[in-house]
């Protein structure tokens, strides 16, 4: 017997008590049942989420089994669709600029140095890098120099979910110090090996080892990424070529340097491959695509004065004759009829003109497309006024949109600069220590003072000033009041470095006075 009943017992049992037991037995029912979420935004009662079916499951199935047609979709909106073009090259300009500038920082009190000499070391150091990243001899393909890659991998990472880099070790030359070359590879070239040569979209497999391979990505039995399967062709690529994988190790055995860097960024757990930077918005930005095509077109069609002749009696003939001299007409279609500036025309019995007026462009068009771009901006972490470039606001909503895009564009150049910018960058360092061209004592025998050699920080693009003046007053504030110092402020508002204009400033005063003191001694010798 249960709660209900031995509370109902104690009453006479007669049709009003059995309706209460009903009633009980409902209310405790529907008190377990909708509970929490259940009657919010899990419910399965209310009418408003009656339709919603929403399923997920692992990242195999949700994520691997769809990139390729997200990557195809991401691709051709980059190509196609404004927005989509922005909101790439926003990123791409904001995050990486022109490249972004080694500053050597090192750990002088871990590795036992003054801080002028850590100075010194660090000078040299930026001066030798230079001699590497300048160069087009760090490119495998020999196309672009290091700051020029930069720009090309966060693009890619973007537009496809992810990018590779391949590092390799070339044969120095007189002209190359150094071996260290770098290759960039496109999302796609990383897949699963199969022996189909027609079905190239396999998601997962098995290495010769045993180990399991998920796009293209082999893990071992703990999960861990051992190994990247490298594929010589796109998937789109349809030739006599025998489409074969190179399997390179993530890691190398002796040395513990990366043979491979993969840029992503990570949405769930146990994830392998990333998603494209559009992928949110890919059907709101084609809809967007072709809205917009079709009110050009329906506008350019307009701009043509199209008349049609109206007629009762069924005649098809011209109904008057051209207004354009036959010598000065275009088109000789003999159905054609060319109209000409202030001409007057009589038309027949039972004639009329009429005016295609097709009401173009829609006044709705300009409001509805740029709401479309304020949600298409808060899903891309792009404030509207950023990816239209289209600042009508007052100063303080202006600045305000800026700042709060910049904490996405420092967020994804910090994650760019820590996986690829720095390991690369160890790499190298790793290779001019063992040249000998870099002097750093206990590099090879010692993690931690290794990691105390290779401090560095990345420079990029200052985020912009909309009024120069409240700007540096700030700074010069925030410095006085020890909020913050003069090289971060420098940093932020111009990108430059501060040791370099300190010296650079000294310079310029010892011109300056040379050039006082010169002036001084010919008024001298005048009088």
């Amino acid at each position: 017997m249960n709660i209900i009943d031995k509370v109902i017992g104690y009453m006479n049992p007669n049709a009003g008590l059995r309706r209460e037991k009903a009633r009980m037995q409902t209310q405790v029912i529907r008190e377990i049942v909708n509970t929490g979420y259940s009657e919010g935004g899990a419910s399965t009662t209310k009418k408003s989420l009656k339709g919603f079916r929403g399923s997920s499951s692992n990242t195999i199935n949700d994520i691997d089994m769809n990139l390729d047609i997200l990557r195809q979709r991401s691709r051709n909106l980059v190509m196609t669709a404004p927005l989509a073009t922005s909101a790439i090259k926003t990123n791409r300009t904001n995050v990486i600029g022109s490249g972004l500038k080694l500053k050597s920082n090192i750990d002088y009190k871990t590795l036992g140095i003054t801080k002028e000499q850590a100075d010194e070391w660090e000078i040299k150091t930026e001066k030798e890098f230079e001699l590497w990243a300048e160069s087009k001899w760090c490119d495998s393909l020999r196309l672009n120099n290091f700051y020029e890659l930069q720009q090309l991998a966060l693009m890619s990472w973007l537009t496809n979910g992810d990018v590779f880099t391949v590092l390799r070790n070339l044969e120095t030359k007189h002209y190359r110090p150094y071996g260290l070359t770098i290759h960039l590879i496109e999302a796609d070239r990383i897949s699963t090996p199969s022996n189909n040569n027609i079905s190239f979209n396999k998601v997962e497999g098995k290495s010769k080892k045993g180990n399991k391979i998920i796009s293209g990505v082999e893990i071992d039995n703990n999960g861990a990424v051992i190994a990247y399967h490298i594929c010589n062709q796109y998937p789109q690529t349809f030739n006599n070529e025998k489409r074969e994988w190179v399997r390179v190790e993530a890691y190398g055995k002796k040395t513990g340097n990366p043979n491979v860097l993969q840029i992503m960024e990570s949405e769930r757990c146990e994830q392998y491959r990333g998603v494209p930077y559009l992928a949110p918005v890919i059907e709101t930005l084609k809809q967007i695509t072709r809205y917009t095509e079709a009110e050009l077109t329906a506008a350019v069609i307009t701009a043509f004065f199209t008349a049609f002749i109206k007629q009762t009696n069924g005649n098809n003939e011209i109904p008057f004759s051209g207004s354009v001299p036959d010598e000065e007409q275009i088109e000789t279609d003999e159905n054609s009829y060319e109209l000409g500036a202030g001409t007057i025309n009589l038309l027949g019995p039972n004639e009329d003109v009429v005016i295609a007026d097709p009401k173009r462009p829609s006044s709705g068009f300009e409001p509805f497309v740029n709401a479309m771009s304020k949600y298409i901006g808060a899903a891309l972490e792009i404030p509207y006024d950023l990816l239209t470039k289209s600042f009508m606001k007052s100063y303080s909503a202006s600045r305000a949109a800026l700042l709060e895009a910049w904490k996405s564009f420092r967020m994804r150049r910090s994650w760019f600069s820590n996986d690829f910018n720095q390991p690369i960058y160890v790499v190298w360092l790793s290779e001019a220590v063992a040249r000998g061209r870099i002097n750093a004592p206990g590099f090879f025998n010692d993690p931690a003072i290794k990691k105390a050699w290779c401090g560095a920080e990345w420079i990029g693009p200052a985020q912009g000033q909309l009024d120069p003046v409240r700007e540096v007053n700030a700074s010069i504030l925030r410095v006085n009041n020890g909020f913050s110092t003069r090289e971060k402020e420098t940093t932020e508002l111009t990108g430059g470095n501060f040791d370099d204009n300190i010296a650079q400033i000294k310079r310029e005063k010892e011109l300056l006075n040379q050039d006082d003191n010169q002036e001084g001694d010919n008024n001298i010798g005048q009088e």
